[in-house]
């Protein structure tokens, strides 16, 4: 069929980007042919014309067009692009798994006003999960703390994060991450931003924090090594698309600030 609309399309976890010299980087208008589910879903606007995203067997053949992971979509097209692209993918990966009742088994039935699938013999409702999670940045005068996971890429550094636990809430999240897996204490917590992640869908939910005490001992499991950096002085980063940089960038920005002043 085709449809006036802009196209998220994906396909063995890649996305379909159209190198257009400043046009929209996705596909317009075009006759897709559907995997399973078959049925697209609306997932926003792009510049004011509805966007639909859907799983393919394979891309059509277009002059332009590129097959791309998630993550390489900011560098090709843009945080607006990108943003897109991740909130379709992660709708498209709620279709797919909500198939069937996580209740009773029975095959479920997509709803028409909102994002949700109804099961007909139950009746649950299941919506897209989303997965709140907190990153903590810890001043300590001049200094900030980074620490390095086992799954960055080789020699990145970033600030401490980790998942919201059933009943916990966001302050108390901050202060027991940072004290599991550096085994130091926080204060005077203050929110900075939040961010979509859609990797597969987090909610990155970031704060400022002074260091309150302790020293830094690593938990094996979590943390392979962690340190206090200057601003002058920092190691390899995460790449701009994240949150955590933007996180370091405007600490180390307010620090250079607090210095010129008179």
């Amino acid at each position: 069929m085709t449809t006036p609309a802009y196209w998220v399309l994906r396909c063995d976890n890649r996305l379909l980007i159209v190198d257009g010299d400043g046009a929209a980087p996705f596909p317009f208008g075009l006759p897709i042919e559907m995997g399973s589910p078959a049925s697209p879903l609306a997932v926003g606007t792009w510049q004011g014309v509805p966007c639909l995203a859907a799983d393919v067997m394979a891309f059509p053949r277009l002059a332009h067009g590129e097959a791309a992971p998630l993550r390489s979509v900011f560098e090709l097209a843009g945080d607006a692009a990108f943003a897109l692209a991740g909130r379709a993918v992660q709708l498209l990966d709620w279709q797919r798994q909500h198939r069937f009742c996580g209740q009773c088994g029975t095959p479920t039935e997509r709803l028409d006003h909102e994002h949700a699938t109804r099961c007909p013999a139950c009746g649950l409702i299941a919506y897209p999960r989303i997965s709140p999670a907190v990153m903590v940045l810890v001043c300590k005068g001049d200094q900030l703390l980074l620490a390095r996971s086992p799954r960055f890429k080789p020699g990145v550094f970033s600030a401490l994060a980790g998942f919201v636990e059933p009943g916990e809430t966001l302050e108390q999240c901050a202060r027991r991450e940072v004290r599991e897996e550096v085994g130091i204490d926080i204060a005077h917590l203050r929110y900075f931003a939040s961010q979509p992640w859609p990797f597969p869908n987090s909610l990155m939910v970031a704060f400022l924090a002074d260091y309150a005490g302790g020293e830094i001992t690593p938990e094996p499991a979590e943390i392979e090594a962690a340190g206090w950096f200057s601003p002058g002085a920092l190691p390899l980063l995460p790449d701009p698309v994240s949150i955590s940089r933007r996180l370091i960038d405007a600490a180390c920005a307010e620090l250079h600030s607090a210095h010129r002043r008179p």
